[in-house]
């Protein structure tokens, strides 16, 4: 049966199926990518034709399908390069209209705090393991001038910081704040006072450490706290990441809460995973193992939820291949440091994490995933009529890091 699955959707690239009685399937049209796939259960045949989606990368990660010739890679990519035609098989459409997440999820205040504590708050070890040295475990932007990782990511940070319009001695919150990464950038750049929420206690513990140690505990602070329970106002908002966790279903309650917290002369950016294609759900293996509860929008979602609120959007930037290029160094990191992934869990672990980064870069270069940035406000004349304050400021900045970090390898090389 999942064979007659694959024969049916696949038409670009070469796929090889040996099924668990050792019957070889050879289907495609023999372009490239090559891969061939054993399947070591009988029961595969059934199972994996009714919910591909989920059942394959489960199946990878318990191991009873393996990949012989190729990688797991070249087998997600082949998928998803004719996934088109894999929509319009019935038992897919069947499957697809039980899915339990097609209406989204309400996240509330528990709920929340447990969805965050099965992803972030692993251990610090494994993380270490494939993400920058800042720990910024979001979308990086890449250009010509920040081609590695690391760069990136640090011009993420600079990218988002230009779009606030900060001012000494303002108000800052970061919702979702991560290891503190951004907070302590705000924080260290613009002379503002920042405070982060999150609910990982493994993030807030690490952030608030960071802080003491750069000497910014003064006017950089993370509390463990639902960003609905915060009172204060702020002049600037800003959230990466996070959104993805909200939840379709409480998409309003974000967007009333956000005009709330700010000042009448606030300025928020949101940094999120979304979609170029209508509404739907998210991929059932990265919403049961590894992001449960999570959503991604589609624009027009967002739209919907912000237009009651009396919001305006001021400014919105989509970032296309950012995330895909993120994914591909966290996995290339991930598979160099694989063995010591294992010695902190085991097999399994490392399969599922190795099917979570594989997913999620192909769902990027194509299957419609992007990242927005967009720009909100309470009111119109708040931010600058064109966009040439962004620029400037980045430039600027970055020309002044620039003059810095030359400034202390030559502290260094006389040293």
């Amino acid at each position: 049966m999942f064979a007659s699955v694959l024969k049916h959707m696949i038409r670009d690239g070469c796929l090889r199926l040996v099924d668990a009685q050792g019957r070889m399937h050879r289907i495609g049209d023999d372009s490239r990518p090559v891969c061939t796939v054993r399947l070591h259960d009988r029961l595969l045949d059934y199972t994996l034709a009714f919910n591909p989606a989920l059942k394959v990368p489960e199946a990878y990660m318990d191991g009873t399908l393996t990949v012989e010739d190729g990688t797991f890679y070249d087998l997600i990519d082949i998928a998803a390069r004719n996934y088109h035609h894999l929509e319009s098989h019935p038992l897919v459409r069947i499957v697809r209209g039980l899915e339990p997440g097609r209406f989204g999820h309400r996240n509330g205040f528990g709920r929340a705090r447990r969805n965050v504590a099965h992803h972030y708050d692993l251990s610090d070890e494994l993380y270490a393991l494939f993400l920058d040295s800042d720990r910024q475990y979001s979308c990086a932007y890449f250009t010509d001038a920040e081609p590695d990782l690391e760069s990136a990511q640090f011009a993420k940070k600079r990218h988002l910081a230009s779009k606030l319009l900060l001012r000494p001695g303002q108000k800052v919150l970061d919702i979702g704040s991560g290891w503190g990464g951004l907070g302590l950038y705000l924080g260290g750049v613009a002379d503002v006072d920042v405070t982060g929420v999150t609910l990982s206690v493994e993030q807030q513990a690490v952030s608030e450490r960071r802080a003491r140690e750069v000497g910014l505990s003064d006017r950089v602070r993370f509390r463990l706290q639902d960003y609905r329970t915060e009172t204060a106002t702020y002049d600037r908002i800003v959230s990466v990441g996070m959104f993805e966790h909200v939840g379709r279903r409480s998409y309003g309650t974000f967007f009333r809460k956000m005009k709330d917290l700010l000042t009448e002369d606030g300025v928020m950016v949101l940094h999120a995973i979304g979609r170029f294609d209508p509404p739907s759900a998210i991929n059932p293996f990265i919403s049961k193992y590894i992001f449960p509860g999570a959503d991604l929008a589609a624009l027009s979602e967002v739209m919907r939820a912000i237009e009651p609120t009396g919001l305006f959007v001021t400014d919105v930037e989509i970032l296309r291949l950012h995330y895909a290029e993120t994914l591909r160094c966290w996995r290339e990191r991930f598979m160099r440091n694989r063995d010591k992934a294992k010695a902190i869990y085991d097999e399994r672990f490392c399969r599922m994490w190795e099917a979570y980064l594989v997913i999620c870069e192909i769902g990027f270069r194509r299957l419609g995933l992007m990242v927005f940035q967009m720009q909100l406000s309470r009111r119109l004349e708040t931010v600058p009529l064109t966009r040439d304050y962004m620029v400037d400021w980045e430039r600027a900045q970055a020309e002044a890091e620039r003059k810095a970090r030359a400034g202390r390898r030559r502290t260094v090389a006389s040293a």
